[in-house]
């Protein structure tokens, strides 16, 4: 059994803690309160982020027909998982999550639950290492068929830019014609009160998360077509009617690998 350390917080269940999951505990809060005590707004973000990504993959089943769903850099169980979300739509959706931190690890048990006809799949892989991410998506993915790529929020902890392009161009190297990428970040430019409580933050000794301008965001998507409205901040990407369309810092798209 993983050893979880809960004398510390950790970043998957403050986040966790912001999207009103209950996969934290006290120092978890304390850390996430003391954030919103500076930033208020991180709740939105969080929130918006959440929110884009079932946008997008409610659209990839509806619009585009996909049916296969490979999300990298997971994170804990929180509502509207990505194998609940296409399900309820296409029970027959196929998901394979990776992330290889012990805490998501834990709780992977609440990630492989599936409509008898479709079916969901852990796999504890490094972000560093597609190829083998890839390779093990295949054991339940048909990865001649077009699949749905998701990085949600996940690249911000590579502080290489260089290498965090590469890691994306590896996996998308490794699906077929026809797939996309569902990619969402935290952006510069938007929110300068987000910027500075995310810039203190890294500097406290936490596992740090990059925020990057919204040029460094389109780049991820290179050589993909952009579905219409392009790379926006995460409320405007196809909103809910009456739901909120004020920008955030927080920024998104999806893309068609041709």
């Amino acid at each position: 059994m993983t050893q979880i350390d809960t004398s510390v917080p950790h970043s998957a269940r403050i986040w966790n803690y912001w999207l009103g999951g209950k996969d934290n505990y006290p120092v978890d809060e304390a850390a996430g309160d003391a954030y919103t005590a500076v930033f208020p707004g991180i709740v939105t973000i969080a929130r918006g982020s959440r929110a884009f990504l079932g946008r997008t993959i409610r659209h990839l089943v509806q619009e585009a027909g996909v049916r296969q769903f490979l999300d990298v850099g997971t994170g804990l169980p929180t509502v509207d998982n990505t194998h609940e979300v296409a399900q309820r739509l296409a029970p027959e959706s196929r998901v394979v999550y990776v992330d290889n931190d012990p805490l998501v690890l834990a709780h992977a048990r609440a990630l492989l639950t599936s409509t008898p006809e479709g079916a969901t799949a852990y796999e504890p892989i490094s972000l560093y290492e597609p190829e083998r991410i890839i390779e093990a998506a295949g054991k339940t993915l048909d990865l001649t068929r077009p699949t749905a790529l998701i990085l949600s929020g996940i690249l911000g902890h590579v502080s290489d830019y260089d290498e965090a392009r590469d890691l994306v161009r590896r996996l998308l190297a490794g699906l077929p014609s026809g797939s996309f990428l569902s990619l969402n970040e935290g952006s510069r430019g938007t929110d300068p009160a987000y910027e500075r409580a995310q810039d203190a933050y890294n500097e406290t000794g936490a596992v740090p998360y990059f925020l990057r301008p919204v040029e460094r965001i389109e780049a991820f998507f290179e050589g993909l077509e952009l579905v219409e409205p392009g790379v926006v901040s995460v409320p405007l990407w196809h909103p809910e009617p009456g739901a909120s369309t004020e920008a955030i810092g927080q920024h998104g798209g999806l893309g068609r690998k041709p």
